[in-house]
């Protein structure tokens, strides 16, 4: 209940009220009005996607339950097929962002929902016997294509948008502040709360780090879609890839020097 409140009732509308904060009012000398708009749509995108992959290594890092972290992914994949479109078409709308609906739900499917059902007929097909033999062979045949996939999409982001990252090293920074405010806000909570509520470490740990992480591919697509390559949402959400690794690798350490606050 904890990850899932911050993630659906927390986390976006913050990302969404920061963008706007710095980059309608602290940075609003400094961005032409079009780009900041465009910067604020990319956050918010990042904001409503929270992360389904990465946050395994996470949880694998700060030695969290497995069975908890599985189980958390799985109910925000399933809350993001129904919750994803109508959240970021809200903020997105308030921010004055003219959303395509069709673009967003499929989005959605795309990305989403055929992987989702993907994953569960295979899983169907090569366990009908229960016994996980051909499933896990399978997994492990998939597994170095898979981490290669995930390179490559990043070294990818990275170089279409290598030009524009090199020409204005500034946006970046810009870009980056409001992304560690919130990155280290929304973990401070969750961290926080887990520990009020007596939650042990092992739950507390991956609770934080789920609630912080982003589903980067998503809303890198998603921008992408939505405003173009080449556009100031899809630079935000590379930004977003570029910021979360370093700093979730921090948390993790953090997490980890912290345990004794929690009960084992």
């Amino acid at each position: 209940m904890l990850t899932l409140a911050i993630n659906w009732l927390v986390k976006p509308f913050t990302m969404a009220a920061l963008g706007w904060l710095f980059f309608k009012v602290i940075f609003v000398d400094i961005v032409d009005p079009q780009t900041a708009t465009e910067y604020i749509a990319g956050m918010i995108l990042l904001g409503v996607a929270p992360c389904t992959a990465m946050v395994f290594v996470w949880s694998q890092l700060t030695k969290g339950d497995a069975n908890y972290t599985l189980v958390q992914v799985s109910v925000n994949d399933l809350i993001m097929i129904i919750a994803f479109a109508p959240i970021t078409a809200f903020l997105l709308g308030v921010s004055d962002v003219t959303v395509p609906w069709d673009t967003l739900l499929l989005s959605v499917v795309l990305y989403v929902l055929i992987p989702l059902v993907a994953g569960a007929l295979t899983r169907k097909v090569l366990d009908s016997a229960d016994n996980h033999e051909s499933l896990n062979h399978f997994l492990h045949t998939l597994k170095p294509m898979s981490i290669a996939g995930l390179l490559a999409t990043v070294v990818l982001l990275f170089g279409f948008q290598a030009e524009t990252i090199m020409a204005n090293p500034l946006a970046i920074v810009l870009i980056a502040i409001p992304l560690l405010v919130q990155t280290y806000g929304i973990f401070a909570l969750a961290y926080t709360s887990a520990k009020a509520i007596k939650l042990p470490h092992n739950i507390a740990a991956p609770a934080a780090l789920i609630s912080t992480s982003n589903f980067f591919e998503l809303a890198v697509a998603v921008a992408i879609s939505l405003f173009g390559l080449q556009s100031g949402a899809a630079l935000a959400t590379v930004v977003g890839v570029l910021v979360e690794v370093p700093v979730m690798l921090s948390l993790v350490a953090f997490a980890n020097r912290t345990h004794h606050w929690f009960r084992l």
